[in-house]
C-alpha cells in the first residue's frame, strides 16, 4: 500500500494524463452495460467508441511520454479500430439521412 501512496505523492502532469486516460477508458464498460440494461439486450452505444478513442488517446500520450513501445503500439492499434468504428457509424448515418432527404 505504501507504493500506492508514494506513486500518488509523485504525481505530475503526465501521470495525471495517463491516469485520466485509464479512468476514461475503463468507464466505457459502464456506459455499454447501462445502455444494454436500458435496451434489455446487448448494445454498443456510439458513446462507447468516443470514450474508447479519447481514453486511448490520453493513455497513448502517456505511453509516448514514458517511451514504452509495447504500450504505444497497443494504444495505436486500438485507436485505429475505435476511429474506424466511428467513421462507419457516421457513414451509415449519412447514408440514412440522404435516403430520407426529399429530392430537390
Amino acid at each position: 500500500m505504501s507504493w500506492f501512496i508514494a506513486w500518488f505523492a509523485s504525481m505530475n502532469l503526465m501521470k495525471t494524463v495517463g491516469l485520466m486516460g485509464q479512468v476514461i477508458f475503463g468507464s466505457r464498460f459502464f456506459v455499454q452495460w447501462l445502455a444494454s440494461e436500458r435496451a434489455k439486450k446487448s448494445v454498443i452505444p456510439v458513446a462507447f467508441w468516443y470514450i474508447s478513442f479519447f481514453g486511448g488517446l490520453l493513455t497513448m500520450i502517456y505511453a509516448i511520454y514514458i517511451q514504452e513501445p509495447i504500450f504505444i503500439l497497443s494504444q495505436v492499434g486500438g485507436m485505429v479500430i475505435y476511429g474506424r468504428n466511428l467513421m462507419l457509424i457516421y457513414r451509415d448515418r449519412s447514408r440514412s439521412h440522404d435516403l430520407l432527404a426529399p429530392d430537390r
